[in-house]
């Protein structure tokens, strides 16, 4: 009996500071990031560069990922309006059939951004792998985020940590219950942050400089 005394208190303690870890590391980025993101371009600082985060181009239904087209509308409407004259696109490339940047630099180039104007990173394998290599690998100091508004406030929070300026466009966000189940990943992929930030995480890969 006491052996499962003890079990239920230590699952009960595992819950609440899980919870307040969660509650912690939401409160500070949301707070530390709340004035370097922008819904509305002509208020965004222009800047010789774009991070554009991947995300699959298609759900696991087959439709295409509402996620993916709104960051193409974004990152287009930065090109369009001259706010940017480079993107480079961080993503996951992990496997063969599964490429992140080349969907995204497609859409991009169907929609008129010069190709010539779009550089690949393969090994944007997460946020804080894509945001460390735009300054270590591309040699970005200030740099545009472009993805939705809750992925752009936790890339802002590793910028700020690795000392470059990072301003967010925020493309447009996706409709609240469909977007649920991401949400609540990103509650968890906040905390991950904070403990990579602690321990000063270096990327998966980093390699040789690319110039931009």
């Amino acid at each position: 009996m006491k052996l499962i005394k003890l079990l239920f208190f230590a699952i009960v303690l595992g819950v609440v500071f899980s919870l307040l870890a969660i509650i912690f590391a939401d409160n500070a980025t949301n707070k530390a990031t709340s004035t370097h993101t922008y819904e509305h371009i002509e208020n965004i600082p222009t800047c010789k560069s774009a991070l554009l985060l991947g995300t699959s181009k298609l759900l696991r239904s087959g439709s295409l990922n509402p996620y993916f087209s709104y960051r193409i509308d974004a990152a287009v409407k930065l090109y369009n309006a001259d706010k940017i004259s480079h993107i480079v696109i961080s993503g996951d490339h992990s496997r063969k059939e599964y490429n992140e940047p080349q969907d995204m630099k497609e859409a991009l180039v169907a929609r008129g951004v010069a190709a010539d104007k779009i550089t690949l990173d393969y090994a944007g394998f997460n946020t804080y792998d894509s945001v460390y290599r735009m300054h270590k690998i591309f040699s970005q100091e200030e740099f545009i985020i472009i993805s939705q508004k809750f992925h752009n406030q936790r890339a802002i929070y590793i910028s700020q940590h690795i000392g470059v300026v990072a301003h967010g466009y925020n493309a447009e966000s996706v409709d609240k219950y469909f977007g649920l189940k991401v949400q609540m990943r990103e509650k968890l992929a906040r905390v991950k942050m904070f403990l990579d930030i602690i321990i000063n995480r270096n990327p998966h890969f980093l390699g040789d400089k690319i110039n931009i």
